[in-house]
């Protein structure tokens, strides 16, 4: 009898003649020749595999084979996977806890009372119970990370638009990524660097941009809440724990006020997406439409009003993302991660029973969010809670800051440090501590020459800051003084750039301003602006502030 994880496991027969049609219909590129050669992997079943139905766990769909693998099912076999079979999900990949399936409902591997979290439930238990390596999942809301945080797995949701959708049943079609199920970092990578390929059939679709300025070559900074979050119990012990080795691996963590990026979640089901998810399953449903009697009660009751969503609604609703999203930019100025948990709890298959919409609302509190705002994220393994059940963590950026979350999720799992990175021929590092960071006025001097963002630290403990006099002077600017007594570190950023740039940078800094060299925290000297000479009349002092942007802040 077939495991509720699996909606079709496939014979050894089936899965060789699977890939040879594949390979037949498309030959393989150079650039993954072999890659992942013999990994095994499991696919959701709203992800298409030529010959194979994609029922979405819509029995309807069952008996419909599909006529084409989708992208991302090719690039693993072009790669050397083998598919292994069909998993179970949410019906129409809609809820986050993993019991809205006629095939059944997964538990939580080797917690039988607990849920495995959805959609993508099948896809993590088969990943977690050793039965494939790797697993092809979805998440519009969270169901590549809330199934991870499960099952103890690494479950990365990459930038909307890398990995290619062709062959996926949308849920909401313009928020969709396929997401990656692994034991670890490292194999979440390898199948990410075959999976992300710009694929000009699926009109979502984006190119990893060339340049991308401000995200960290080095990330080391995390930011997280500046308040309690709504935890349960075991969740919140775990949770404090959690936050501990975040300092311990991070450069420094910073607060923040993550209240937008909460509101930004209950747009989701509250907003004009609710619509786009009707959008997409109103035609499977034909006539019947909602009366359909394959449809899962609680997918009923969550799409019910769906289709009424006016277009003014839909325009407001964009309105409201748009003030939420400024809201939040500011983050990336100060950090390189945001660190959340998963989920608020883990609920019993009792709890959903109970409260299936309120139980599984909780559930996508700090995971809603991401796609919305058009973020990156991976969810990674931080531990047991204290009753013994797995608890996950994630670690979310800017959209494209892929590869940079995978090293620093790397770091968070031991697996490897986030190791420096040798300069490069004709460019020079250059501290900053003031107009020039991230977000502030003159920062765009420094794009303007090409540099890009290395990474954010902090000064040795010998240097003062004092706000340079001159009213007129626009805009402010501190002055970096080093010192022999009482010094402190002072926040930083270091910006690469060509070397020849710097002579027009410094044509624009106003004495007693210069270049000199700079010590950061780890003990490497760059060159920085730097201060010379006696601190001038009529200059603060705000060290005590710790870096310029808090004293801009506090003013």
């Amino acid at each position: 009898m077939t495991s509720p994880e699996w909606i079709r496991r496939f014979t050894d027969t089936e899965s060789a003649d699977i890939i040879a049609r594949e390979l037949a219909a498309h030959p393989v590129p150079p650039a993954i020749d072999g890659a992942l050669a013999n990994v095994t992997f499991a696919a959701k079943d709203n992800i298409d595999v030529a010959g194979i139905p994609s029922s979405a766990a819509f029995p309807t769909r069952a008996d419909q084979p599909a006529a084409a693998s989708a992208t991302a099912v090719r690039r693993l076999i072009q790669a050397g996977a083998i598919p292994a079979g069909k998993t179970n999900l949410d019906q129409f990949a809609t809820g986050l806890v993993g019991t809205r399936s006629p095939y059944g409902a997964c538990h939580a591997v080797g917690h039988p009372a607990h849920i495995s979290g959805g959609s993508s439930s099948g896809s993590a238990v088969a990943v977690a119970s050793g039965q494939v390596a790797l697993a092809l999942g979805t998440d519009t809301a969270g169901s590549g990370r809330v199934p991870a945080a499960f099952n103890g797995l690494v479950g990365l949701k990459p930038t909307r638009g890398l990995i290619s959708t062709t062959g996926v049943l949308p849920a909401c079609r313009s928020l969709d990524c396929v997401s990656i199920f692994t034991r670890s970092v490292h194999e979440a990578r390898a199948a990410f660097n075959v999976l992300a390929a710009f694929d000009p059939t699926d009109p979502y679709a984006r190119p990893l941009p060339p340049h991308r300025p401000h995200l960290a070559t080095m990330p080391r900074v995390i930011a997280i809440p500046a308040g309690p979050l709504d935890l349960d119990p075991e969740h919140r012990e775990a949770w404090q724990s959690a936050l501990e080795h975040a300092s311990r691996i991070a450069e420094y963590v910073v607060e923040i006020d993550i209240e937008p990026f909460l509101a930004a979640a209950h747009l989701l089901y509250q907003g004009p997406w609710l619509a786009e998810r009707w959008n997409a399953i109103a035609p499977i449903l034909g006539d019947a439409g909602l009366d359909h009697d394959g449809l899962d009660p609680t997918v009923r009751r969550v799409l019910t009003g769906a289709g009424a969503i006016s277009g003014a609604e839909t325009f407001a609703g964009f309105d409201e993302l748009a003030r939420l999203a400024r809201l939040t930019e500011s983050t990336w100025n100060v950090a390189d991660a945001l660190l959340l948990p998963v989920t608020p709890g883990h609920p019993t298959f009792v709890d959903v029973a109970a409260d299936p919409v309120g139980v599984n609302s909780r559930l996508g509190t700090y995971t809603n969010f991401v796609n919305l705002l058009d973020l990156s994220a991976i969810a990674v393994p931080a531990g047991q809670c204290p009753d013994g059940l797995p608890f996950g963590v994630q670690l979310i950026a800017p959209a494209f800051a892929d590869d940079r979350l995978l090293d620093l999720a790397a770091a968070w799992t031991g697996e490897a440090a986030v190791e420096s990175v040798p300069s490069r021929p004709g460019w020079t590092r250059l501290a900053v501590v003031g107009a020039h960071l991230s977000g502030l006025p003159l920062n765009v001097q420094l794009q303007e020459l090409g540099a890009s963002l290395f990474s954010r630290t902090r000064t040795a403990p010998n240097y003062r800051l004092h706000r340079l006099p001159g009213a007129a002077q626009a805009p402010a600017r501190p002055g970096l003084f080093p010192t022999d007594t009482e010094g402190a570190a002072i926040l930083a950023e270091v910006w690469e750039l060509p070397q020849q740039a710097l002579a027009a940078l410094l044509e624009t800094v106003p004495s007693p301003l210069g270049f000199g060299r700079v010590t950061l925290a780890d003990g490497t000297d760059v060159l920085g602006f730097v201060a010379s000479g006696p601190v001038p009349a009529g200059s603060e002092d705000v060290t005590k502030y710790g870096g310029w942007r808090a004293y801009l802040a506090a003013r």
